[in-house]
């Protein structure tokens, strides 16, 4: 019988979930990765026996309906009611069958629309979030809140990791719902397939910063295993990483060979002109554990994601 211990990390087979697999074999756990096939987290009598069953000693909680802009602002009750209840569930049975450790995923876009940056950890509730993706930020911050409360009353460690935008192979390139660089990913693939215009939503102002699947793989398990403060953390690249959206279409089209005309139509909303993240905290906790970590590049990172895109075309998630 295994002596390690077991990691449950819930959203297996989704981007992080898969960046996880990638890099499980570097450390000294058993790692169970659930999926919506084997555990319908929505339910709160399916998720109880499937923890019954695992009865993980940590968690890492990836799972989500998640989307980008678009699905964001147009599908708000399902995502509101969808993620209240798998985080309810999911904290409730960390709880009751005494998980050590549990480690949520939030995002930098729950934080206040109008605020002043950069943005850090103690920011998160300090006004209403951007209207584009109200639903879904209001949700992840009550699963903040559930933490707060296991907290609190119960003392237990759980806590929050606040990635910025996330991007890397495995991910959703659907054209309507994905995020926003799997989203052009495809739409650049769709422009050299079709011999069409590589057209851009938006003017290509915003700006964000992005964070590598594998890099945030890594510091998700520096997190649990290095970071012992029962509080929360943005994991982010640095402030002067911030790109605009448009930057991001030309390294996309540069991976993927496209030599033709970007073209940013202005018929469709920007969404939050920034996000700027504080990762001072972050930098600081990895100095005084004696980790030495660097970012991926966002070219090489990207194309990456390309290659990975055009490689498993058929079978990807679009």
């Amino acid at each position: 019988m295994s002596t390690k211990k077991i990691v449950l990390v819930t959203g297996g087979s989704g981007l992080v979930g898969q960046a996880i697999q990638k890099i499980k074999s570097n450390y000294h756990y058993d790692f169970i990765f659930a999926t919506s096939k084997t555990c319908n987290l929505i339910n709160y009598n399916d998720t109880r026996d499937y923890f019954k069953k695992v009865r993980p000693n940590y968690v890492i909680h990836l799972a989500a309906n998640v989307g980008g802009l678009y699905k964001n602002m147009s599908q708000k009750f399902k995502l509101l009611d969808d993620n209240m209840q798998i985080n309810y569930h999911v904290l409730k049975c960390c709880y009751e069958f005494n998980v050590e450790k549990v480690i949520s995923c939030l995002s930098t876009c729950v934080f206040p629309d109008k605020t002043t940056y950069p943005i850090n950890e103690n920011m998160l509730h300090d006004g209403p979030p951007h209207f584009s993706n109200d639903a879904y930020a209001y949700s992840k911050r009550m699963l903040d809140i559930y933490s707060q409360m296991y907290r609190e009353q119960y003392n237990k460690n759980f806590i929050c990791i606040i990635p910025t935008n996330i991007y890397g192979p495995h991910d959703n390139y659907h054209l309507e719902d994905a995020h926003v660089i799997p989203a052009l990913i495809h739409q650049c693939y769709n422009s050299i397939k079709n011999n069409t215009v590589f057209k851009v939503r938006g003017d290509g102002s915003p700006l964000r910063q992005f964070i590598y699947s594998v890099d945030l793989a890594r510091l998700i398990m520096w997190t649990l295993r290095d970071f012992e403060k029962n509080e929360n953390l943005i994991l982010s690249v640095g402030e002067n990483d911030e790109v605009s959206i448009g930057d991001v279409a030309k390294h996309i089209a540069d991976a993927m060979g496209y030599e033709g005309e970007i073209v940013f139509d202005t018929s469709f909303a920007n969404g939050q002109h920034k996000k700027t993240a504080d990762n001072s905290k972050l930098v600081n906790e990895l100095a005084e554990t004696g980790l030495s970590f660097e970012f991926t590049d966002i070219e090489y990172g990207i194309q990456q994601s390309v290659d990975w895109f055009v490689n498993n075309y058929e079978t990807c998630r679009k």
